[in-house]
């Protein structure tokens, strides 16, 4: 029985990886996030021209909805099968599923086509943001964790501001087929670097069983409660039959959901899970940031240019101070946790200054200069920055490595569908303020509102934006404060290998 130890012990503790191996799967992860997150910026210069093209305007915001519908309830499922059959098959599937939905856009020949090629492709990039951090998790000890998340925060920034700018230029010069096609010289190549380098990542098989009634059950409840959230207020009246009827279905949904979570052995996302209180509140802590980041990086360019009349291209410039702030802050929050004890206090701080700079654009939103404004924002963007690595990294270091995969791609799911429902509430005060009916678009009422009722309206989106905060710090405030796992790091160059492995269980 002593023969046997060893060799037991060897199967259960990984080998740690040393810096030049985590190096290179950082680098190859960075890539299949940044396939997932440029997708969602660089549609939407291009959908004008796609429903010119296919003479159909009605249905063009299906090309955002489908993708989004698909991509946020696989999120969790693809967290679950690499808890059971590991992150590297189950990340090369994902990339694959994304690159064949591209190609299938690329090729699109009808609006019925791109939407159900957009929805093939969500069903990829559902699996590529939370199994990325993930595997992030499977390498890195919590405590040296934070380091990396900076480069997560890059891959969104520049998403987010060159997305739409090359998005704009594949479609005036050359076709807008190509804002698809680009994904396939990507996305091959995300594959190449993480075929070889994620076989490095350390896994353990386990005799796990997936809920097959449970993961229906949540996809389902989310497609509906997201269609509602998509449809509210655009084609149908907040309160009307439709509306209602796919709210009220949602609730069941998830409500049989919420049943099948307690009666079977083994459920889609475990109890120990959702119960577990720091995985509850880091979760929804950074949710809340990640809706209101959404949300602004949505309606903010479009106060730029109703408001304070700058131009398309000036507003995407202006939208820079808020993304990188946000990058910068959370780079040097995570370097932070490294090093202190009580890392909760640096997101407090953060979120403290965020909510005190929404209140001046809140006030004052059409009569302050753009220098102040662009200075506020940029406040907004730091405070949100120091959330997103501690609210991550406490979440992954709460539960045992088995769990990562389910925990991560939960707390994706729950970051995604905050995002819509932020979105949809921002929306829908928007076109209150500005007097609009069903059917009608922000864009469309902007050209025939007043100055003083666009700045009635934008008033209400920031305290809309503060008031969501305030809850996310809230559920920051109630997060236990747990020791990061790892050792301390040295006090100077680049580490030489990851913390001590999570244990598996």
């Amino acid at each position: 029985m002593s023969s046997r130890q060893p060799k037991a012990k060897t199967e259960t503790a990984p080998r740690a990886l040393t810096h030049p191996e985590i190096k290179a799967i950082v680098i190859g992860i960075m890539l299949t996030m940044f396939l997932g997150a440029l997708d969602q910026t660089i549609v939407a210069t291009a959908l004008p021209t796609i429903g010119r093209q296919f003479n159909n305007l009605n249905d063009l915001s299906w090309v955002v909805t489908a993708y989004l519908l698909t991509g946020t309830a696989s999120t969790p499922l693809y967290g679950k099968l690499s808890d059971i059959y590991g992150r590297r098959g189950i990340m090369l599937l994902a990339i694959g599923i994304f690159v064949i939905g591209s190609v299938a856009c690329a090729m699109a020949t009808s609006m019925t086509w791109l939407i159900f090629a957009r929805a093939l492709q969500g069903l990829g990039g559902g699996g590529l943001m939370a199994l990325a951090q993930t595997i992030i998790a499977d390498i890195i000890s919590p405590r040296e964790r934070g380091r990396y998340q900076g480069y997560i925060s890059a891959v969104f920034a520049v998403s987010s501001v060159g997305g739409p700018v090359l998005g704009g230029f594949l479609t005036e010069h050359l076709n807008w087929s190509f804002i698809f096609w680009i994904n396939l010289p990507l996305g091959l190549a995300a594959l190449g670097m993480t075929s070889s380098v994620l076989r490095l990542v350390p896994y353990t098989p386990r005799k796990h069983r997936l809920d097959v009634i449970g993961a229906v059950l949540m996809i389902s409840a989310s497609v509906v409660l997201l269609l509602a959230l998509s449809w509210g207020g655009r084609h149908y009246d907040w309160i009307s039959a439709p509306i209602g009827a796919m709210l009220l279905s949602s609730a069941i949904l998830w409500g049989l959901f919420a049943w099948r979570l307690v009666s079977t052995p083994e459920p889609f996302l475990p109890l120990t899970v959702l119960g577990n209180p720091v995985v509850r509140c880091a979760a929804l802590a950074g949710a809340c940031c990640m809706g209101t980041l959404v949300g602004m990086t949505i309606f903010v360019p479009l106060f730029f240019e109703v408001v304070l009349h700058l131009s398309a291209s000036q507003s995407g410039m202006a939208l820079i101070p808020l993304m990188s702030a946000t990058v910068v802050f959370s780079t040097i929050t995570g370097r932070l946790m490294m090093h202190t004890e009580h890392y909760k206090r640096v997101p407090l701080i953060g979120l403290t200054t965020a909510i005190v700079a929404l209140v001046p654009l809140s006030i004052w939103p059409g009569s302050m200069p753009i220098v102040l404004v662009l200075v506020l924002l940029t406040v907004v963007g730091a405070g949100l920055g120091t959330v997103f690595p501690v609210s991550t990294v406490c979440l992954q270091n709460a539960v045992s490595r088995s769990q990562m995969g389910v925990a991560t791609g939960a707390a994706n799911f729950f970051r995604a569908l905050f995002s819509a429902l932020i979105v949809a509430v921002l929306g829908a005060i928007v076109l209150g303020g500005l007097g609009g009916v069903t059917g009608m678009s922000v864009e469309m009422l902007a050209r025939s509102a007043s100055a003083s009722e666009l700045s009635y309206a934008f008033r209400f989106v920031f305290l809309a934006c503060a008031l969501v905060l305030t809850f996310g710090m809230a559920f920051l405030i109630g997060m236990e404060e747990r020791p990061l796992k790892g050792p301390t790091p040295p006090s100077g160059g680049a580490p030489t290998a990851p913390a001590t492995p999570i244990p598996s269980a």
